[in-house]
């Protein structure tokens, strides 16, 4: 897994600020994932911190809620 970048980070915060406008529960789904992906990989690149741990299960546990079911 691949450390998280600043710019990373930085989109993903413009695109949480830009889904207030008319966005379809797909795209809420898939900004959703985006940010469990990256608040895993951040948790990864900071082992023994079991907060940043957690949020990151958490965030895992949403998105694949969010998921169609097949």
């Amino acid at each position: 897994m691949s450390r998280p970048t600043v710019a990373e980070v930085s989109a993903l915060v413009a695109d949480l600020a830009a889904y207030r406008r008319n966005r379809t529960p797909a795209e809420y789904a898939a900004l959703m994932d985006r940010k469990a992906d990256l608040l895993e990989r951040i948790a990864t690149h900071t082992p023994g911190d079991a907060d940043a741990a957690e949020v990151a299960r958490l965030a895992r546990q949403r998105a694949d809620a969010l998921k169609p079911a097949n």
